[in-house]
């Protein structure tokens, strides 16, 4: 038997609570870019199958469930932090403020707010935090498509304003082309100067 990934939905509806939104993040590992975090609320009719953690599908798929999820959705909001935020604070603060963001720009607000991991997030709301969430809920794994196709987009288009980093092809994240970008021509604006990898490094801008 499969996973029932309205486990979690289905438990916070019998207790009452209707609208139940999943959120996830995208880009805590990468070095350069925004974390970007995304908050769902599905109808319990929701007709699309194939949500899952974004991770394990394909751009093709990731591209594709993330219109179908725009599409039926009742909601969606979106949180971003920039690079200057994360290096100020931390990559797990950050992370979670764009948590709060995504949640706060849902309309209507939620009942109830699926996490994925293992941190509440700093508000009333009632909530659960699911480690691993994104494969178990299917509104952390909505969130976690929606989240990972905003913030490999929005990589794309910093690609244009620093084409020498390869941003289209690696979204930021430490490849081998990525780290010897940074050595050969320092790091950019959108560069977490905090991290390992980027810290210390000249900037030619």
């Amino acid at each position: 038997m499969g996973i029932d990934l309205w486990r979690y939905e289905n438990q916070a509806r019998q207790v009452g609570l209707t609208r139940i939104a999943g959120v996830d993040e995208a880009g805590r590992g990468p070095l350069a870019g925004p974390v970007v975090s995304a908050a769902v609320i599905l109808p319990f009719s929701f007709p699309v199958s194939g949500v899952t953690d974004s991770k394990k599908l394909s751009p093709k798929k990731r591209q594709f469930l993330y219109q179908q999820i725009y599409e039926h959705a009742d909601a969606i909001g979106i949180g971003i932090v920039d690079s200057g935020e994360i290096d100020r604070t931390n990559i797990l603060k950050a992370s979670l403020l764009s948590m709060v963001m995504a949640v706060k720009n849902l309309s209507p607000l939620p009942e109830h707010v699926l996490i994925d991991g293992i941190f509440r997030l700093p508000f009333s709301l009632s909530q659960q935090a699911i480690p691993k969430g994104d494969a178990l809920s299917i509104s952390i794994g909505a969130a976690s498509i929606i989240a990972k196709v905003t913030r490999d987009s929005l990589m794309v288009r910093y690609h244009e304003d620093y084409p020498d980093f390869g941003f289209a092809i690696h979204k930021g994240y430490p490849t081998p082309f990525h780290k010897e970008a940074i050595r050969t021509y320092g790091c950019s604006p959108i560069h977490r100067k905090s991290f390992k990898g980027v810290k210390g490094v000249g900037k030619l801008w």
